[in-house]
């Protein structure tokens, strides 16, 4: 039999936490060769410390955890798990460098941002529409997937959209807080009725990520101009994200106000 190495040797000689330990073994990625039945005590082998090692830096490239086991468990998956992930970190590294851009303009302008605000009636709307609770991390994907569904909810009743896509926002959704949106897909099989209402609006320009001087700039304006916020804001999307490059997006960003 191997020689057994105690957990906490063991987690110096792979320069992994006790803890993490622990947590591996829990996930499934790193089982211990031996666990004593009477303490609980975890022991590992030698042989172990390449897999230890592998996740170790997976982890540090920030693979996630059920990936690692699809990656380890199958080493086929290797190249393209990896080609995968190579990927994804790209993306993120060029969203960061994209909002430090929006940081460096932001500064430059004093945190103003160059908006014409306008007012006007929006005509009441039937849409199709999904409700959904949803975090900071997760509202993009969680969007893709309710338009997705809506556009084929309509396509099966035999109807097509009647104008652009919006999302009402009834909660603030930041890093810590989720919150509740609406996805509407004006459509006259729709099955919700959308109010009219008299809004301020603000056409942003950019990636979806840089909009929140809009709404700094429209709730500035309501409250310059001594007017009442009258319901939830909205953002428009006035074109597609999978056909236009991020710096062409464009967003109408509606405040409902009092009339």
């Amino acid at each position: 039999m191997p020689h057994l190495i105690p957990i906490g040797r063991f987690a110096r000689m792979v320069r992994l936490s006790v803890k993490a330990l622990r947590f591996y073994d829990e996930q499934g990625l790193l089982p211990p060769a031996r666990v004593d039945p009477s303490s609980g005590y975890r022991f590992y082998t030698a042989g172990q410390a390449a897999r230890a090692e592998a996740i170790r830096v997976l982890r540090a490239i920030d693979m996630p955890v059920a990936s690692i086991r699809s990656l380890l468990d199958d080493p086929d998956l290797v190249v393209k798990r990896l080609a995968d992930h190579r990927e994804l970190l790209r993306e993120r590294v060029a969203e960061q460098e994209r909002m430090l851009r929006f940081l460096e303009r932001l500064i430059d302008r004093g945190g103003i941002m160059p908006y014409e605000v306008s007012v006007k009636q929006v005509p009441a709307q039937t849409v199709a529409s999904l409700t959904v609770t949803t975090s900071l991390a997760d509202i993009g994907a969680e969007m893709g997937r309710g338009f997705a569904a809506l556009a084929a909810r309509i396509g099966a009743a035999g109807g097509t959209p009647a104008g652009p896509p919006f999302v009402i926002y009834h909660d603030v959704i930041d890093a810590q807080t989720p919150g509740r949106i609406s996805l509407c897909v004006p459509a006259a099989e729709g099955d919700a009725e959308i109010a009219a209402s008299l809004v301020a609006c603000v056409t942003h320009r950019g990636p979806y990520a840089e909009i929140s001087p809009a709404y700094h700039v429209l709730a500035g304006w309501i409250e310059e101009n001594g007017r009442e916020a009258g319901g939830a804001p909205r953002e428009v999307y006035l074109n597609d994200p999978r056909t236009v490059a991020p710096e062409d997006l464009l967003t109408e960003v509606q405040f409902p106000i009092v009339q």
